[in-house]
């Protein structure tokens, strides 16, 4: 048990931190490779309360006073980083803080000199900045992604180079989807990262699952990449592979209390958001993704005892499929997502953010079996899921579903009466 009086994650960081300045830099490189460790220990409650501008700010003035060395704060930032990119935390005291200011400042001076450029600092820097911050500037990315691509590109197989790789994949995969840029920015170097993998599994898992992420995010504002994308990178098989062999490692029995996940929940969850992206960019694609959505339904049946935010995950991704009509609605009944959301919906005990969601997915369901264009000579079919569907809301208790949501309130965002009338009008005939 605990003791109450013991000092938290946070207070025995801050006081290693508050420390630093006293070491010389061997010792504080010591110093640093603690606090990693114990940065790696915290909850994303525990992290965002942390770093603040305000540790921001005490960090610059250390480096600015000479007490921390530049390599020494790029190793505890670059952690940092990589922990804030995990955990999906924001960060907000870093951009407005001096520090932020300062590698801003590195970065444009580092990549104008003429002679003496230090590729090393260079490359460290990039990586500091797209993993922390949450707004990138054009000039600085036309500086960083020339810079981590050629990092990423790099081929050998011993664990020093993967970590570089993986960390610099990590950070490219920070570059968001509003940023529209050139195939030829990026394209073939993304290509080749990819497919030597495909060929010669040389990444970790994060740095692969990254890479895709990357191209997802481009594929988002550039629908001309589909065919890259689906036929020559074959994302729908592999990410069914990649979710298959997370889902074996990830012991999902585990009831203990857990206030981090471990690193290959953490990347499913992250694959989760690549689909999510993928399903609302590419085309509908008759029958192609079954299997994905069977995966999807598998780590969601995996997850729902022990990770209440992976199991809403892939409820999101499920519901994204059906809002954005890139899976028909056979392929939905094929892949059990709608025996899925219909369980939840009857579950009521289970967190009214699944059951918000599931009810969102079978409106959509509902809605797409009303469209007289859902799909040519569908009508046999639209029949066919309408007597499953009612069939699996008798069998688990039609009416006490619809009162016990109504009893719930929780879709009282929705107007109940028209959720009503538009289930009556579904099932009614049938």
């Amino acid at each position: 048990m605990k003791n109450e009086d013991s000092p938290s994650k946070k207070q025995i960081f801050l006081e290693k931190l508050s420390q630093l300045e006293q070491f010389t830099e061997e010792e504080q490189k010591q110093k640093i490779e603690e606090m990693n460790e114990i940065m790696d220990g915290m909850s994303e409650k525990e992290f965002d309360s942390v770093f603040t501008k305000e540790l921001f700010n005490k960090l610059d003035k250390i480096i600015e006073e000479k007490k921390l060395s530049m390599g020494n704060a790029i190793s505890l930032m670059k952690h940092i980083g990589s922990c804030k990119v995990l955990l999906n935390s924001w960060i907000f005291g870093l951009f407005n803080s001096l520090l932020y200011r300062r590698f801003e400042k590195m970065i444009i001076d580092e990549e104008q000199k003429k002679e003496g450029k230090n590729e090393k600092l260079l490359i460290d820097l990039c990586e500091c900045y797209l993993l922390l911050s949450g707004i990138f500037f054009p000039e600085l990315l036309s500086i960083c992604m020339p810079c981590l691509l050629k990092v990423a590109l790099k081929k050998e197989g011993n664990e020093e180079t993967q970590k570089d790789v993986e960390i610099a994949l990590l950070a490219l995969s920070r570059v968001d989807n509003y940023f529209k840029m050139e195939p030829k920015l990026f394209l073939n170097e993304i290509k080749e990262i990819i497919q030597y993998h495909q060929e010669h599994q040389n990444l970790t898992r994060l740095a692969y699952q990254s890479a895709w992420q990357f191209l997802i995010k481009r594929f988002h504002r550039d629908k001309s990449l589909e065919g890259v994308v689906v036929n020559e990178l074959h994302f729908v098989r592999e990410a069914v592979r990649e979710l298959d062999e997370l889902s074996k490692s990830v012991d999902w029995k585990r009831k203990e209390e857990r206030k981090k996940e471990t690193e290959e929940a953490l990347v499913i969850r992250r694959w989760l958001s690549v689909i999510f992206y993928f399903f609302a960019s590419c085309k509908p694609r008759d029958g192609e993704f079954v299997g994905l959505l069977s995966s999807i339904v598998q780590i969601f049946l995996a997850s729902r005892e022990n990770s209440e935010v992976i199991s809403c995950q892939c409820i999101d991704t499920l519901k994204k499929a059906t809002e954005v009509r890139v899976a028909m609605v056979d392929d939905l009944l094929k892949s059990g997502a709608v025996d899925v959301a219909l369980e939840i919906i009857v579950q009521l005990a289970t967190s009214n953010e699944l059951i918000h969601g599931s009810v969102e997915f079978f409106w959509s369901v509902c809605e797409r079996l009303k469209n007289i264009n859902e799909k040519k000579n569908f009508e046999a079919k639209r029949e066919k899921v309408k007597r499953k569907i009612f069939e699996k809301l008798e069998e688990e208790g039609y009416e006490d579903c619809i009162i016990g949501l109504h009893y719930l309130k929780i879709i009282n965002w929705l107007s109940f009466s028209f959720f009503m009338k538009n289930i009556e009008e579904y099932f009614i005939c049938c």
